[in-house]
């Protein structure tokens, strides 16, 4: 297996995904509309890539051809956009996310990973739960996931790979930022405010991962033998990495002592609280390694933080918040209502 095609390599996880398939030596063609252009840069990007820009709802079979693998990240990958736009959230995520996958196994591809979300269990509670838990999606981002796992899987046969990763609620530095993710998001406010934001009561649970880490389980996916992944969906991420939002507070604090924790409560009591297991993929994919904890990215976060000047007109600007960004696209007139791109 060497050729790989990442959707989405232009998006948070994306650039660090490409980053550790191109070190292994694969060759990577990857595809982005790019809403979040080179203005969303939090540091350059260094893509050794075939390059092509195209909204994924227009991927033909053409684009897929001598590709042995499809890492699928392309998505609206916000809960906010999503309840704002369901119905462009419906036809990115879901509806075009059904099709690619389509179209790969009629292209001959071998493997399609998609890139799912912890967030489709909603509320369960204090119970870790397995993959095998009921879905409780709560936002329109969730339930999309929800409904192309129940439409890839069944696809899985011995001639093709189908895998689904329900990644935990991600956080670290990309080259294309997000501080709207909770860990980035209180630690940008430390840098900002000079206070430790905590919009809801601080009492939900969450399962956390790194970036990174996300896209060490892609490339293991990639690597692992088709019996051990064919068909299956993992949680991703790490049994120890579950966490109060109070907690994850409470490690930002010792990165920034100077900076009082402040409960907000303008969200209320967060109603989505989910702890999950991680068992499953930690048997399955023994070559899935994370090099991350919440204490050491946050570290590394902070260090980003201060060199790249993380202040208050970037924590708040459009750039490294997808929803604003999206915004600005829709109201300049940049992007139609249906999300594709002006050609006038």
């Amino acid at each position: 297996m060497k050729n790989i095609l990442v959707t989405g390599h232009h998006g948070f996880i994306g650039p660090l995904l490409v980053k550790q398939l191109v070190e292994k030596g694969y060759a990577v063609k990857g595809i982005d509309t790019q809403y979040f252009g080179a203005d969303c840069d939090f540091y350059p990007e260094a893509m050794e890539v075939n390059d092509v820009r195209k909204d994924v709802r227009l991927i033909e079979e053409r684009d897929l051809e001598g590709m042995d693998a499809i890492c699928h990240l392309a998505a609206l990958s916000n809960d906010p956009m999503g309840d704002l736009r369901e119905a462009s959230t419906v036809a990115i995520n879901h509806k075009a996310s059904v099709r690619l996958a389509q179209l790969a196994k009629k292209a001959g591809v071998k493997k399609f990973i998609f890139s799912s979300s912890c967030s489709l269990y909603g509320i369960a509670g204090d119970e870790a739960v397995t993959e095998e838990a009921p879905f409780a999606p709560m936002t329109a981002y969730a339930r999309s996931k929800v409904l192309v796992e129940k439409e890839i899987l069944p696809l899985a046969d011995k001639n093709y790979c189908v895998t689904s990763l329900r990644n935990a609620t991600a956080y670290g530095v990309s080259p294309k930022l997000r501080v709207d993710l909770v860990a980035n998001n209180l630690l940008g406010s430390a840098f900002a405010e000079g206070q430790i934001k905590i919009m809801s009561d601080g009492t939900p649970w969450r399962p956390l991962i790194h970036a990174d880490d996300i896209a060490r389980a892609f490339v293991a996916v990639v690597e692992a033998p088709e019996n051990a992944v064919n068909g299956q969906a993992f949680n991703v991420g790490q049994n120890e990495e579950n966490f109060r939002i109070r907690e994850i507070a409470d490690q930002i604090g010792k990165v920034m002592p100077h900076c009082k924790i402040v409960f907000t409560g303008e969200h209320g009591a967060d109603t989505r609280s989910y702890r999950v297991s991680f068992d499953k993929i930690e048997k399955a994919l023994p070559n899935f390694k994370p090099a991350w904890t919440l204490a050491k990215g946050i570290e590394h976060m902070a260090e980003s933080y201060r060199r790249y000047h993380m202040d208050a007109e970037k924590f708040t600007g459009r750039y490294f918040v997808r929803l604003k960004q999206l915004n600005y696209l829709l109201e300049s007139r940049k992007i139609n209502n249906d999300m594709y791109w002006r050609t006038k």
